[in-house]
């Protein structure tokens, strides 16, 4: 019920809620935690959503290959399709309008219920095509998952936390560059100089 508010660009309101529900505005805290925890749930299952209609996408138009039929990266194009859709999606702009402080708290808590499954929805786009031997990573997986969803955090929600416009391409590139490193190449690990 909260998802269906938030996604109708609705205030969730907990009373409201309740009585939809049938039941106290207590019992409603008990279950789901207050208006924060429940708003994250809710986006959480919005996000996770989008997720899956994003692979779902990709299965659809490319198959169960790691690589699309223009060379694109599964998890990129999955990754760069589910941004797209929670950029356009009207209920996220308008809480992110009305609400922007609770908004970004609860889209990028690190300890809350959006952004830790976020990056493990990433992390797992990343490992299946790691297994199914798309590339190799120069960082561990959850590393990387973190860092893409961190860096597309800033561009997708950049009209709220950096006064600048969301720039969608400019996320993508940067994100291709930090998956396969410069023009699709492989990016060396540093090495500490040993000469000290």
């Amino acid at each position: 019920m909260a998802a269906r508010h938030v996604h109708r660009g609705e205030r969730l309101d907990l009373g409201t809620l309740a009585a939809e529900a049938g039941i106290s505005r207590a019992t409603l805290f008990r279950r789901v935690g207050n208006r924060e925890e429940l708003l994250g749930e809710a986006l959480w299952l919005l996000s996770d959503r989008t997720m899956r209609d994003a692979v779902r996408r990709w299965e659809k138009t490319e198959g169960p290959v790691v690589r699309g039929t223009t060379g694109e990266l599964r998890c990129l194009a999955v990754m760069g399709w589910y941004r797209a859709s929670v950029a356009e999606d009207a209920g996220l702009r308008t809480l992110l309008d009305t609400e922007p402080g609770v908004a970004i708290r609860v889209l990028t808590d690190p300890h809350g219920r959006v952004q830790p499954r976020v990056i493990a929805a990433h992390a797992e786009l990343l490992a299946r095509d790691v297994a199914d031997g798309g590339f190799t990573p120069v960082v561990d997986v959850d590393s990387l998952a973190f860092a893409l969803v961190r860096l597309g955090e800033s561009f997708l929600y950049s009209d709220v936390v950096a006064a600048r416009a969301p720039n969608l391409d400019a996320a993508a590139k940067l994100l291709r560059v930090l998956v396969e490193g410069t023009a699709g190449q492989r990016v060396p690990a540093l090495v500490p100089d040993q000469g000290l």
